[in-house]
């Protein structure tokens, strides 16, 4: 077994803004350890340096210039601006000399906004997850990390020839962390394969759908269901490399 999302997220402080992590082996996906895992070790870094519980990471954007391998990383976060109800920060994560990742976050305490019902935003359909049986996703087929995960498939497969460039399904961590945050969630939104190959401690729904295309690079819009709360959104864009 590797070791579990929140072992494998650990920062320590090494000076003011300056954080320290190590990357374990086994959560690579490729060569570098998975995206959900660079994020979350960045966004735990600016969770520890902002020090402000009452404020939780609302959103997250960031970019990975570069395989981040087994090893020890280091972390830099800055604080762009505090104001008197959100903050924004910024962490670079490097490896030796190079800067590897970048991510950028806004905390701020939950807000209470009356929206109307939004159209094309609706509880998917889907199995009890219970009634689904897990796919093993682990080499030589699956990535690394992927053993860190249970799976249990309710849409198209991988290599499928379906129709619908969608995804769909049940995910939780094979380790439940101690508590759902947002470096977690992260994680599980990142862990399941795109759409172009197709917590709680009740698993979560994961459901995605292409959103465009073209040159070699598509958009993703995926989300995570918990019976009909919609609990988190992310956009993805990914490359095919050749």
């Amino acid at each position: 077994m590797i070791p579990s999302f929140e072992e494998a997220s650990v920062v320590r402080r090494m000076g003011p803004g300056v954080f320290s992590a190590i990357v374990p082996d086994g959560w690579q996906q490729g060569r570098g350890a998975f995206g959900g895992l660079v994020y979350g070790i960045m966004a735990r870094a600016m969770e520890a340096d902002l020090a402000e519980p009452t404020r939780r990471l609302q959103t997250l954007s960031g970019d990975i210039a570069g395989p981040v391998l087994p090893g020890a990383a280091s972390i830099q976060v800055e604080v762009l601006r505090r104001g008197a109800k959100q903050s924004n920060l910024q962490a670079r994560l490097s490896q030796g000399s190079q800067v590897l990742a970048v991510a950028s976050g806004v905390f701020c305490a939950p807000r209470t906004v009356v929206i109307p019902p939004l159209r094309g935003v609706e509880t998917p359909d889907r199995a009890a997850w219970d009634q689904l049986e897990v796919l093993p996703v682990e080499p030589p087929l699956g990535p690394d990390f992927g053993r860190a995960y249970e799976y249990r498939q309710a849409g198209p497969g991988p290599l499928s020839g379906s129709r619908d460039a969608e995804t769909a399904g049940y995910i939780r961590e094979r380790t439940i962390p101690s508590r759902r945050d947002a470096p977690s969630v992260i994680g599980l939104l990142d862990a399941w394969w795109p759409t172009l190959w197709s917590i709680v401690t009740e698993p979560l729904f994961h459901e995605a759908r292409m959103a465009g295309q073209g040159d070699g690079f598509f958009v993703e819009l995926r989300a995570l269901w918990t019976g009909d709360v919609c609990v988190a959104m992310n956009q993805q864009t990914f490359s095919v490399l050749r």
